[in-house]
């Protein structure tokens, strides 16, 4: 073993990352069993998808007297954050916030819990989305979905780490001829490059280039492989992201905020024939709604979603 294979070479209070691999998960919300939540009516499950990997997801289901008779309810296919190396599908963070979602838009939400780096280094989580993704729209994907969910209105969305996989999935939906997406939300998602573009602090560089290469060290061009850097060059053209609709959101004090405007203005300049909207919180850091979702912007932004969802 190299003298220096312990060096921490990146040191967050959510994680440590160490030069011989090893990480230090200290971000660690406790985990929720699924069932029915008191709080909004809504009732949640796991569905294993592979025993083999462990992909499993959280399928979440509003009341049932809530939904007009007869009426199918829109698929949601969430991807959570956490850098690819932390947080599931079953922590209380992501639990109780796809609760909200799935009562205040009145979606049926398919919760995915992939393989996490660097244990399963990418694209090990971008397969396992894409697998769920497909699962979630398969004529035989479960009961809930089969009875409730409307698998012609396809929605597929995720925070940081996940707003990233909602791009992958997205270019992956094109090229593979399906499945139809209608819309796609990117909650301060998670994009970086070698070198800083306007607005964009080197502190979100230093991070981006730590945190990338220890998920994904296959990377093509390190940070600016084109799955973390959509905008560099020879990366695959934002004109083939396979939806009709785009949501991108970011807040003003989010580190990610200049990666978030430039990824929409490009797809906004783009050839893409959707239609994309663009919302920032003022005020607000990196995530802010999942640490406070009941404060006045993380119910603004709440309401933002469900709009964008409820748009034919």
């Amino acid at each position: 073993m190299e003298p220096d294979a312990d060096e921490l070479v990146f040191d967050s209070s959510y994680l440590r990352i160490y030069k011989n691999g090893k990480v230090d998960r200290l971000h660690r919300p406790p985990l929720l069993a699924a069932g029915v939540d008191d709080a909004t009516g809504v009732v949640s499950k796991d569905v294993v998808l592979d025993a083999g990997t462990g992909l499993f997801v959280r399928v979440f289901l509003p009341k049932v007297q809530d939904q007009e008779l007869g009426k199918k309810l829109p698929v949601l296919v969430y991807f959570h954050g956490g850098g690819f190396i932390i947080e599931s599908a079953d922590s209380a963070t992501y639990h109780n916030y796809l609760n909200s979602i799935a009562a205040a838009a009145g979606v049926l939400v398919v919760s995915v819990d992939y393989r996490l780096a660097p244990e399963n280094p990418l694209p090990a989580g971008y397969d396992d989305s894409w697998a769920a993704l497909q699962w979630a729209v398969s004529a035989h994907a479960d009961d809930w979905i089969t009875e409730h969910g409307d698998t012609a209105r396809v929605f597929v969305a995720g925070d940081s780490a996940g707003g990233n996989i909602v791009h992958d999935v997205l270019l992956r939906a094109s090229s593979n001829k399906g499945p139809r997406i209608e819309g796609a939300i990117m909650l301060h998602p998670f994009f970086g490059g070698s070198t800083a573009i306007d607005g964009e602090s080197d502190e979100a560089v230093y991070i981006a280039s730590k945190v990338w290469p220890f998920a994904c060290p296959g990377a093509v061009n390190g940070v600016d492989d084109p799955r973390m850097n959509p905008t560099a060059p020879g990366a695959p053209a934002l004109e083939k992201l396979g939806c009709e609709r785009l949501l991108v959101c970011t807040a003003q004090e989010d580190w990610l905020v200049a990666r978030g405007r430039a990824y929409y203005g490009a797809v906004a300049a783009s050839a893409w024939r959707g239609s994309a909207a663009w919302h920032e919180t003022e005020g607000e850091g990196h995530v802010f709604f999942l640490r406070d979702p009941g404060c006045d912007k993380g119910k603004q932004l709440m309401d933002g979603v469900v709009a964008f969802i409820a748009s034919a």
